[in-house]
Parts: structure tokens; sequence; C-alpha cells
């Protein structure tokens, strides 16, 4: 997507939820009046999310090297490095708006798994102060680590369809049935969502949990079907890679929590923007055949 482009879609999006956000701000007392700044709202979403989709992964240089350097014309009222990063936070709950339509529309097979976001490296977690009282340390499938972890569900075609941001040290059960509300049809997950309270539930909102069993379970019948795209849950994987190295939503230098957050939703929107996605490539006629 070209940033023209972008823009149009931000800018679209902002003119129809400004008015709505702004006056429910204006009754609830949180604002008494709306000054215009030298940059709008949807000039700052923009150049957030297109710095996810540069080759950058410093967002300084990528503003004080390129934007600064390259993007006055697109962005006249660009202001400097140093205030720009003080908007950022004005721009957190319409970038979370904006992702949510941004989202695809289940079709019955969907998958479902977790990837870790260090804030910073193991041996300065007694000195880290910023994140102190928000990330936790958690343990994945390689070591210990200090931070958050980004709970992600796709369809087949690669489209983000919902996620979560919880602690480092949350099970990655807990959150799957508030990620499943919208959903319907198979779920695939990894081992570390086996779980027959987790079955049972998902199963009373129309959705079937899909597990590999451990070496040390007893053997279990499987249907064919059921088989085959338990081998295709790398696609999700593939994702979360291209998240944290393409998109660059995980670093270890931030200075708040609320431009964490906005790097976080502003990599996720650059990789709803991607015009290829990571994808099965399931016609409608075998996703009905495997959805039985």
């Amino acid at each position: 997507m070209s940033l023209l482009d972008l823009f149009c879609s931000v800018d679209d999006f902002w003119l129809a939820f400004a008015p709505v956000w702004k006056q429910r701000l204006l009754h609830s007392g949180q604002i008494k009046r709306q000054r215009s700044g030298q940059l709008t709202e949807s000039e700052i979403m923009t150049i957030l999310i297109h710095f996810h989709q540069s080759h950058y992964r410093d967002f300084k240089a990528f503003y004080t090297r390129h934007v600064l350097s390259y993007l006055r014309a697109e962005f006249p009222g660009l202001v400097s490095y140093t205030r720009f990063v003080q908007l950022i936070p004005s721009v957190l709950v319409p970038l979370s708006a904006y992702l949510d339509t941004c989202r695809g529309h289940c079709n019955g097979l969907s998958f479902v798994d977790s990837t870790k976001l260090v804030v910073c490296h193991n041996r300065r977690i007694k000195q880290h102060r910023v994140f102190a009282g928000l990330a936790e340390r958690g343990k994945d499938s390689v070591d210990w680590f200090y931070g958050f972890k980004l709970h992600v569900v796709v369809k087949d075609e690669g489209k983000l369809l919902a996620c979560r941001l919880t602690p480092g040290n949350v099970d990655d059960r807990r959150p799957v049935p508030q990620l499943a509300h919208r959903l319907f049809g198979k779920l695939i997950g990894d081992k570390g969502y086996l779980s027959q309270d987790l079955v049972a539930r998902l199963f009373q909102q129309g959705v079937e949990l899909l597990t590999p069993i451990k070496r040390t379970m007893k053997p279990r019948l499987v249907r064919l079907n059921d088989k085959l795209l338990l081998r295709k849950r790398v696609l999700i994987e593939t994702i979360n890679d291209q998240l944290k190295n393409v998109s660059q939503i995980e670093h270890s230098r931030h200075r708040s929590p609320a431009n964490f957050l906005a790097n976080v939703l502003a990599g996720l929107l650059a990789y709803c923007h991607q015009s290829k996605k990571p994808s099965l490539r399931v016609t409608p006629e075998v996703l009905a055949l495997l959805s039985h």
C-alpha cells in the first residue's frame, strides 16, 4: 500500500470517528476545548503506521532522516521529533478503533497463538522502571523473558481476526474465550492450549478447539481433516515472525507505556495493510470439506 493510499484510508476513518469520539470526551469532561495542531491526528497515525512499512528499525532515525527530509511535501505541518513523540499518546484510542475496523471476518477456520514482546534484557530486570507494575516475567519454549504476550487469532487467509495484550506471566489459555467471542467453526492452537475446561467453554460459544496431544498422554482418535488442519498451524507462526521482524512490534528501547502500545498497534495495522499475507490458499470448496 502506497503512502497516499494509507493516508486516504486513515483519514476516511478519522473523519467518521472523530466527531463521535470528541463529543464523548466533551460530555465526560475529559477535554474542555479542542485546538487544532500543526499535524492532524490522521497524519500522526499515518506516519506511525508508515514507519512499520519502511526498512527502518529505529523510529527516531526514520522520523529525522526520512520524514523530515523527504516527506515535507506530503506533511506540510511537520513538527520536531521531540514534539511528535509527545503527540503519540493522543492517537492511542483512534489507533485501537482503526485496528478494529481493519480486522477480517471469520469463515469458520481460525488459528490462535501467542508471541512474547520483550521490553528489556533479563540482566536489567531489577533496574527496569518504564514498565514496572505492568510487565511480568514469563517463559516460552526457549527461555525466560520480561515483558508482555501478544495473543493473536488469524484466519486461513492470514487476516487478523482478534488480538489481546497481556503481561508475560499470563497463561495462554486465559484470554482465549474473549478472543473467540466473534468466532465460529474450528480454532487451531498448539499444545499450550490443551484444556478440557477451555474446550467445553468454547464449545458453548460455537467454537471447536483443536490441539495436538502431548507425548505423555494416551493416544486418541482424530479425524483426518482435523489432523491435516493441525499441520497447517505453521501459518500463524509465520505471521508472528513477520509482526516482529517486518512490522517491528518488538524492541527494548521504549521510554513510556503509551508509546509502547502505539508501536504495537501501528505494527499490527501495517501488517493488516500488507498486500500479500501468509495464506493457506484454501478454496471455499476445500474449506467446506475441512470444516466437517
